[in-house]
C-alpha cells in the first residue's frame, strides 16, 4: 500500500480524475464529492472555478442561459508546503489520510512506472523554462509541473528542485504536439 497523500497522487495521474470526478464533471457533482467548503470565482458569468484548497475545478460556458462545462482541474501541490493540515479539504483526508507537505517528483514518477503509468517529459511554455518542467500521462491526459530550477521570483522559496508544483488534467494530445511543434522548450 502506498502511503498517505503519494496513493492519491498516483490515483489522480493513473485515472485523470480526483475521488473519480473528471474535468467534464458539473458544479454540483464536484460538490457532492467534494463538499460545500470551497471559495468560488467566477469572471464575466462565463468562467467559474470552485478552490477547494489543494484541488480546483474550473467551468465555463457560452452564456449566463447555458449550463456550466467542466473544463479542468487543478491540485495545487504548491500550497502543502505552507503546512496547512486542513488544505486537503475533509473528503480527501478521510480517503487518503494526512498529506506531506511536499511531493518529491522522482518518487512519484517510480510509484507509476512500477504500476506501467509513464511519465513522458513535453516541452515547457517558454514563460516557465527553465524553472519549471512538465511531465504527461498520455492515458489519463495528466500534466505534472515539477520545480526545474531555483529562480528568484520565479519559483516558491519553500519548495526544492524536483518537487510538483502543480497536477493538471486534462493536457490532450493536441496541446502537447502543439508543444512540440512551435519548438516550445
Amino acid at each position: 500500500m502506498t502511503p498517505y497523500s503519494l496513493a492519491f497522487y498516483v490515483d489522480v495521474v493513473t485515472t485523470g480524475t480526483v475521488l473519480g470526478l473528471g474535468p467534464a464533471e458539473s458544479p454540483d457533482r464536484v460538490t457532492r464529492v467534494l463538499g460545500a467548503d470551497f471559495a468560488e470565482n467566477t469572471v464575466g458569468g462565463r468562467s467559474m472555478w470552485r478552490d477547494y484548497g489543494l484541488a480546483e475545478f474550473f467551468w465555463d460556458r457560452a452564456s449566463a442561459d447555458c449550463p456550466w462545462a467542466g473544463h479542468h482541474f487543478t491540485l495545487q501541490v504548491h500550497r502543502l508546503a505552507y503546512r496547512d493540515r486542513t488544505l486537503a479539504n475533509e473528503a480527501l483526508r478521510a480517503r487518503y489520510g494526512r498529506f506531506a507537505p511536499r511531493l518529491r517528483f522522482e518518487k512519484l514518477r517510480r510509484l507509476l512506472e512500477r504500476r506501467g503509468v509513464p511519465l513522458l517529459e513535453i516541452p515547457e511554455i517558454p514563460a516557465n523554462a527553465p524553472y519549471f518542467r512538465t511531465f504527461w500521462q498520455p492515458g489519463s491526459q495528466v500534466a505534472v509541473s515539477v520545480i526545474g530550477t531555483y529562480g528568484e521570483y520565479s519559483t516558491p522559496d519553500n519548495l526544492r528542485v524536483g518537487d510538483v508544483y502543480s497536477i493538471h488534467a486534462p493536457m490532450t494530445a493536441e496541446e502537447v504536439e502543439g508543444r512540440r511543434a512551435r519548438g516550445v522548450g
